[in-house]
């Protein structure tokens, strides 16, 4: 019965080291950018929304539908960024064994 207990041992340490990745991700911050540095979006390591910052010169009422296009590229660019991110502290913590679909861990 040994090989269980050092399943079971493997299993509880993969456990606590993916509880620290969830709040190593929580706190990780990613920028995504548009227009040349004219809009910036700031996400979480799991893709939440923290900021937005917009050129001045681009506030403009006949400019609205393009700022909105730039803000949704500059977050799809910080996403990218974070799933990127995601990935790669995944394949840290499994030894870049891959997991069966849908064990991701809410990572």
């Amino acid at each position: 019965m040994k090989g269980i207990g050092d399943m079971m041992k493997q299993a509880r340490e993969l456990q606590s080291k993916l509880a620290d990745s969830q709040k190593m991700l929580e706190e990780l911050e990613v920028t995504g950018v548009s227009a040349a540095g004219m809009v910036e979006v700031v996400l979480s390591g799991k893709g939440a929304m923290k900021s937005v910052k917009i050129d001045p010169s681009l506030i403009k009422p006949e400019d609205a539908e393009i700022l909105e296009d730039l803000i949704l590229a500059a977050h799809s660019d910080a996403k990218a960024k974070a799933e990127a991110a995601t990935e790669e502290k995944m394949k840290e913590l499994t030894g870049g064994m891959s997991l069966p679909p849908g064990m991701n861990f809410g990572l």
